[in-house]
């Protein structure tokens, strides 16, 4: 299950069937958004609720299936439910009838260990109040708010909503800026477009959208052209803008044209500081220069798109790649939150997409496994920038080192 294009916090709600997990969820947004039935297990795969909660904004509420089902098909259920910790910002573990064990500790556990904050709400309380010893026991051994709630008698949400509020974190709900810290009032900021085979018909890519717009909130100008106009227009330019952020397919463009004194990044480069591993992509984006023969790339898409002829994951980066290194490489690609194919230490390295669609901590969850293993990840726009030869000069506005030429050149 993927966020898709959803970057509004996701609050999973968790419990054993027949818990009232759709209950709730229908309680808190006030419309029957999810099936309600007495029959256990009616909930059979995560479904996404679009609801607004007052002090928080826009959110993303899912509904999964009972953590206790049972057979084959229970466990696959179970098991998509489980798949979702990794890009929720926020739990909520539904009990009842003063049941809590080995399921939900198990849960807990998964909870801390995804960094997932959570709390506990006692459902059905009209029909079992949450026993007084079991309410003493969770706050003992689990410092976290544990609610008495009833979605049939005079259901109260007021409670449950004051704690998302305290619980869900700001970074779920206030993405840093792109380039906020880098430009001044009154600063131009000039981006290099290409309009080619993958720009949709009539309309600009997200990065480019977001870019635009992050300058205007940051009282800046933004001036836009395709990579064919970058000469003649800079030159006749005053003042000369105070940033140059370029699609990355353009990189090398870009550069010549471009004086020293100017900084430049790219697109993806931005959004690789804003949402991405950005350290561990500063750390592993030289491992480019140390593949050998055999080793296989696995590239990371975080959305789904149609394939154009010159796709620039599965067509261009493979060639400059192959063209840089001169070794004779393997590559596979794996779209949106798909299964890997293949094992994670069979990968020489990793190379995430921009990520405009998605969240910082789904990317940062997508690429944990490769940098556990130790195992070099980097994004689209860094890759493309060091097999180019001016991988210095893209970083050089968020590291403050020199942007000459690297060393391996």
């Amino acid at each position: 299950m993927s966020k898709g294009k959803d970057t509004k916090p996701h609050i999973g709600i968790f419990g054993r069937r027949n818990n009232g997990k759709s209950s709730l969820i229908n309680a808190l947004a006030g419309q029957e958004l999810s099936i309600v039935s007495d029959v256990a297990g009616t909930t059979t795969d995560p479904v996404k609720k679009s609801m607004e909660i007052d002090g928080i904004g826009p959110v993303i509420l899912i509904d999964t299936a009972g953590i206790d089902d049972t057979g084959d098909l229970g466990k696959m259920r179970v098991q998509r439910s489980r798949e979702i910790l990794k890009i929720i910002d926020l739990a909520i573990l539904v009990i009842t009838s003063g049941e809590f064990g080995p399921t939900e500790e198990e849960l807990i556990t998964e909870f801390s260990e995804q960094g997932v904050p959570y709390f506990i709400v006692h459902n059905k309380s009209d029909l079992i109040p949450l026993p007084e010893e079991l309410k003493t026991l969770l706050k003992e051994k689990y410092p976290v708010p544990v609610l008495n709630f009833s979605t049939k008698v005079n259901p109260d949400i007021s409670g449950i909503i004051a704690v998302l509020r305290r619980l869900i974190p700001e970074t779920a709900y206030t993405a840093p800026s792109l380039l906020g810290d880098l430009i001044s009032y009154g600063d131009v900021v000039l981006l290099i477009t290409p309009i080619d085979i993958e720009a949709p018909e009539g309309r600009m890519i997200l990065p480019q959208v977001q870019a635009i717009r992050d300058v205007l909130d940051h009282d800046g100008i933004a001036v836009v052209c395709k990579e064919r106009e970058v000469d003649a227009f800079i030159r006749r330019m005053n003042p000369k803008p105070a940033l140059v952020i370029t699609d990355s397919q353009v990189f090398l463009k870009a550069d010549a044209s471009v004086p020293a004194g100017i900084p430049l990044t790219s697109f993806s480069i931005l959004l690789a500081r804003q949402r991405g591993d950005f350290q561990n992509y500063l750390k592993g984006t030289p491992h480019i220069s140390k593949l050998k023969d055999g080793d296989r790339i696995l590239i990371l898409e975080s959305c789904t798109h149609h394939v154009s002829c010159d796709d620039i994951g599965r067509v261009k980066i493979p060639r400059w790649l192959g063209n840089f290194t001169g070794k004779n490489l393997e590559y596979e690609v794996v779209a949106g939150l798909n299964k890997l194919p293949r094992d994670i230490h069979d990968y020489a390295m990793v190379i995430q997409c921009g990520g405009c669609v998605i969240t910082r901590k789904q990317i940062i969850n997508r690429l944990k496994p490769a940098v556990d293993a130790g195992i070099p990840v980097t994004n689209y726009g860094m890759a493309i920038a060091w097999v180019h030869g001016i991988y210095q000069r893209a970083v050089a506005p968020f590291t403050g080192q020199d942007s000459g030429k690297p060393d391996y050149l």
